[in-house]
């Protein structure tokens, strides 16, 4: 396949969806999770091993959209994270009062539950999560580009930031898009894009080295060349990596879904930019 007669369509594109997800992210921002923003923590014990997403659905009939809710080593020990209705207070009526209200819509008749613990989380703890977040993506920039530049040259270097850089920003410009809750386990997801964009943009350059030391042929000929005999290894490899993500998808729960949708979205444009743009 000739992919290079493409190459500046591709850039383009990349460029253009780099731009609307920019913009997509300054002007609607994240819709943040408890992770960040802070909330009432109840910790409730069942009788019987409880089902998550139908506590989950209880709750958000009761007026608590988008409670996060967990297992806590058994099913029978559930950590539901939630908004107050009454605000982000930290005062302990309103931390009883949120708890009280959080017993009696995820208790059943035949599943009956007790209070363990409530405690309030501070949107400092929240503040403190964001920073390490971007600390985190920051170190992982850096650290990609030592290592390419280092096995490499600077401008495979350069050239593999961006692009997974404009990876990462197409799929932050979607959550904006979409409104979906911006948690711990998304940020987790959008790291886990960068790691595999760059490694499929890895194998590609890896190979164009080698066909520049072997070949006599013209840049645009070698590039083509390595693209084609590394295609499909990296279309293996996407369609694997996004077979096993759907079915976290799918089968993960509600907790899961906005890290599994982060990696299934990230997969294509990765796979898209390794081939097309890097």
């Amino acid at each position: 396949i000739d992919f290079m007669p493409w190459r500046f369509v591709t850039v383009i594109v990349m460029a253009a969806l780099m731009l609307v997800s920019i913009a997509l992210i300054a002007t609607r921002g994240f819709n943040y999770a408890l992770d960040f923003t802070g909330g009432t923590s109840v910790e409730l014990l069942f009788e019987q091993p409880a089902d998550v997403d139908e506590v989950r659905e209880r709750l958000e009939a009761a007026g608590y959209p988008g409670a996060q809710v967990q297992t806590m080593g058994t099913g029978s020990d559930l950590m539901i994270r939630l908004q107050p209705k009454d605000g982000a207070t930290d005062d302990a009526e309103a931390i009883n009062r949120t708890a009280d209200d959080v017993l009696r819509a995820a208790s059943t008749e035949a599943n009956p539950a007790t209070i363990k613990g409530r405690s309030f989380v501070g949107p400092q703890v929240g503040q403190d999560l964001a920073k390490k977040g971007v600390y985190a993506i920051v170190f992982v920039v850096l650290g990609f580009l030592i290592y390419i530049a280092f096995r490499f040259e600077w401008k495979f270097a350069v050239s593999a930031i961006v692009t997974t850089l404009g990876d990462m920003l197409i799929v932050a410009g979607w959550f904006s898009l979409a409104g979906r809750e911006f948690d711990l386990t998304l940020l987790a997801g959008l790291l886990t894009v960068m790691g595999f964009s760059i490694n499929d943009t890895i194998v590609v350059f890896d190979r164009v080295r080698e066909n520049f030391r072997g070949m006599r042929a013209s840049p645009l000929e070698v590039l083509n060349t390595s693209i084609n005999q590394t295609l499909s290894r990296t279309i293996i490899t996407s369609v694997v990596a996004f077979l096993t993500v759907v079915a976290l998808y799918v089968y993960g729960g509600g907790s899961l879904a906005g890290m599994s949708e982060a990696m299934m979205i990230g997969i294509v444009i990765g796979t898209a930019s390794s081939i097309l743009v890097a």
